[in-house]
C-alpha cells in the first residue's frame, strides 16, 4: 500500500503549490468520490485513496495529486505516467488509448480510471477537489468577460471599480494573476482548468471578495472554464480573430455564447452594438442586461449619452430606458475605452451592487484611470508614443483612430506586423488598415513562431500596397527588421508633433523565432530610442484600451 494511500480525512498541505496557484491547504477527497463523478468503478481496496490536487502536466504535479493523462498533438500524457507516480501522483485518470499504453507498459503502482473523454472531466473533477465554488457560498463573486477586443481592459476596469467600493479583489487574465499576495506572470489568456478551480479556491481560502477573469476563445473550446460558475458574463464585441481555430465567424460566435447560458453564468450584459452582441442578446436564456455605447440602439436597457471630453479621456451618462443615470468618467483617451468602462460599470451593477453605492464610488475615485500593461501604454507626449496589443484588423483600427492627432502636421507612424500560425486570413486586411489610417506603415516581425517571417511580412505589404495603389492613398509604406531596429526607425522618422504606435504585442517579453523566445519588450525599446534621439521619456503610465 503506497504512503499516499491515507485517511481521507487528513490535510494536505503544500510547501509552496509549484504553479503558484494552488491552496494552502486542501481536503483530500476519496478515489471512491472521483469514480463516482466519472461513472466508473474504482479497483477494490483503493476507495479510500486521498486525492488533494489535479493536473495535466506531469512536471506540475505534486503529492496527492490526480494526473490526467489526456491525448495530446504528439504525445500521449500516458507516455509521463512513471514522471507523474513518481512525483507524488495518487490515480491516473486516462482513455481508452492511454490505458492499453499502460498495459503494455506493465503493472502501474496506482489505480488507473478509464473514461471515453477525459479532456471533458477535467474542469468539474477539479472543482470537486479543490471545492472551488462550493454551495455553502464563500466564493468570491466572480465576472467573466469575453469577446475580440477589450477583455483586458473591462477586466482591470472591474477589479478597480469594485477595489473603489471597498472589495479584496483576484484577477485572471492575459497579463498577470492575482489573488491577494504577489502578482504571478500569466502564460495564456485563461489558464488551465485545473490552475483555474484552483486559483479560485485560493482566492476563497485568502478572503477576497470578488474576482475577474478573462474568458478566451480558446479557453471555452478547450475546456479551461468547465466546472465554473459565473456571476455576471459580459460581453465586449466580435470581430475577425481566431479563424485558424473556429473556421468562421459563425462558429466563433456560437462558442463564445456558450458562456452565457445557465450552466455557466448567472446573469449576462451584453453589449449590442454589433451584430453578434445584437444575435447574442436574443439567444440569451439568463437574466440579461443590454448596452448599446455606439449604435444608440433603440432597445438597449442602456445607452450611452451626453459624452464630453475631460483631459485625455472622455466623461458620459449612461441612461436607462427607466430614465436612471449613472455619471462615468474615463481618464483614457478611445471611444472603445469609454464602452469597456461602460461594460465593467454594468457588470457591477449586475452583481448586485446598490446604485447609489455604486455612484459614489464613480465619484470620488475615478477608477477607470487605471493602468492596463500593454494596452495604448503611454511612453512619451512629444512625439506621443504609446505601446498597444492590438493584433486584429478591428483592434488596429481603433489604436489608429484613437491616436490621430487634430494638430496640423502631426503624422501618425505605426509599426506593426502578424503572428505567424495563427489567422492568415487577417494579414492583408490589417496591412490595408494601416495603410488608410497611417501616414507611415512600418510592417515588421511579430511573433513568427514557427513560421517564415518574410513571408508573413510580404502577406501584410501585399494588403497594404494594394489598398495605397487602389485608393491612391498617401501612406508611406515601409518594410523594416527586426522588431527593435523598425522601432528605432520610426523614431528616427518622428517629430514631436507626430504619434508612433507599435502595435501588436503589448505587454509581451519574449518573441519566439523558430521555437527559441527572444528578449523583446516594445516599451523598453521605444523608451530607448527615444532617449538616443533626445526625447522625453513619460513618467506617465497611463493606458487607454
Amino acid at each position: 500500500m503506497s504512503e499516499h494511500n491515507e485517511a481521507v480525512s487528513n490535510v494536505h498541505t503544500p510547501e509552496a503549490g509549484r504553479s503558484g496557484f494552488r491552496p494552502g491547504s486542501v481536503a483530500a477527497v476519496p478515489l471512491a468520490t472521483i469514480g463516482e463523478a466519472l461513472g466508473v468503478a474504482v479497483p477494490a481496496g483503493e476507495e479510500s485513496r486521498g486525492v488533494t490536487g489535479i493536473s495535466l502536466n506531469s512536471r506540475s504535479i505534486e503529492s496527492g495529486d490526480l494526473y490526467m493523462a489526456l491525448p495530446g498533438a504528439s504525445r500521449h500524457g500516458a507516455d509521463f505516467v512513471v514522471q507523474a507516480v513518481d512525483a507524488g501522483a495518487v490515480a491516473v485518470v486516462t482513455d481508452d488509448a492511454g490505458a492499453r499504453q499502460l498495459a503494455l507498459a506493465g503493472d502501474q503502482p496506482v489505480p488507473v480510471l478509464i473514461v471515453e473523454e477525459p479532456r471533458t472531466a477535467v474542469g468539474r473533477l477539479a472543482a470537486l477537489i479543490y471545492r472551488s465554488q462550493p454551495d455553502d457560498s464563500g466564493s468570491p463573486t466572480l465576472f467573466g468577460v469575453t469577446g475580440t477586443n477589450g477583455k483586458t481592459t473591462t477586466t482591470y476596469f472591474i477589479n478597480s471599480l469594485l477595489r473603489a467600493l471597498g472589495r479584496t479583489t483576484g484577477l485572471i487574465g492575459t497579463i498577470e494573476i492575482l489573488a491577494g499576495g504577489d502578482p504571478i506572470p500569466s502564460l495564456l489568456t485563461t489558464p488551465e482548468s485545473t490552475d483555474v478551480h484552483a486559483l479560485l479556491a485560493l482566492m476563497r481560502e485568502r478572503g477576497l471578495d470578488a474576482a475577474s477573469m478573462e474568458v478566451s476563445s480558446h479557453a471555452i473550446s478547450y475546456h479551461r472554464v468547465d466546472g465554473v460558475m459565473f456571476d455576471v458574463a459580459g460581453f465586449t464585441n466580435l470581430t475577425q480573430d481566431h479563424l485558424d481555430l473556429h473556421g468562421s465567424m459563425e462558429e466563433y460566435f456560437s462558442t463564445k455564447a456558450e458562456l452565457f447560458t445557465a450552466g455557466r453564468a448567472r446573469h449576462a450584459v451584453v453589449t449590442v452594438d454589433d451584430e453578434w452582441g445584437r444575435k447574442l442578446a436574443h439567444l440569451v436564456d439568463i437574466p440579461l442586461t443590454t448596452l448599446s455605447a455606439t449604435s444608440g440602439h433603440p432597445d438597449a436597457d442602456w445607452r450611452i449619452e451626453s459624452t464630453s471630453a475631460r483631459g485625455l479621456g472622455t466623461a458620459f451618462e449612461l441612461r436607462h430606458r427607466d430614465g436612471s443615470v449613472l455619471r462615468v468618467h474615463t481618464g483614457l483617451p478611445g471611444d472603445f475605452n469609454v464602452a469597456n468602462a461602460a461594460l465593467a460599470t454594468l457588470m457591477v451593477l449586475a452583481s448586485g451592487v446598490d446604485p447609489e453605492m455604486l455612484q459614489s464610488a464613480l465619484d470620488e475615485h475615478d477608477p477607470f484611470t487605471v493602468a492596463v500593461p500593454g494596452r495604448m501604454q503611454l511612453v512619451s507626449t512629444a512625439p506621443a508614443s504609446v505601446v498597444d496589443f492590438a493584433h486584429n484588423p478591428d483592434a488596429l483600427a481603433r489604436a489608429l483612430e484613437a491616436v490621430r492627432s487634430p494638430e496640423e502636421g502631426s503624422r501618425v507612424i505605426v509599426v506593426f506586423g502578424a503572428t505567424g500560425q495563427r489567422d492568415q486570413s487577417k494579414r492583408p486586411t490589417m496591412g490595408a488598415i494601416a495603410a488608410r489610417l497611417a501616414d507611415v506603415v512600418i510592417i515588421s516581425d511579430d511573433d513568427p513562431h514557427d513560421e517564415d517571417a518574410a513571408t508573413i511580412r510580404s502577406e501584410v505589404l501585399a494588403g497594404a500596397y494594394a489598398a495605397r495603389d487602389a485608393e491612391n492613398l498617401g501612406s508611406e509604406i515601409i518594410e523594416s527588421y527586426p522588431r527593435d531596429a523598425a522601432i528605432r526607425l520610426a523614431v528616427e522618422m518622428a517629430t514631436t508633433k507626430d504619434t508612433i504606435l507599435i502595435a501588436g504585442r503589448g505587454h509581451e517579453v519574449w518573441q519566439e523565432v523558430k521555437g527559441v523566445n527572444l528578449a523583446l519588450d516594445d516599451r523598453v525599446e521605444l523608451r530607448a530610442a527615444l532617449t538616443s534621439k533626445g526625447f522625453s521619456v513619460s513618467t506617465d503610465q497611463r493606458i487607454e484600451s
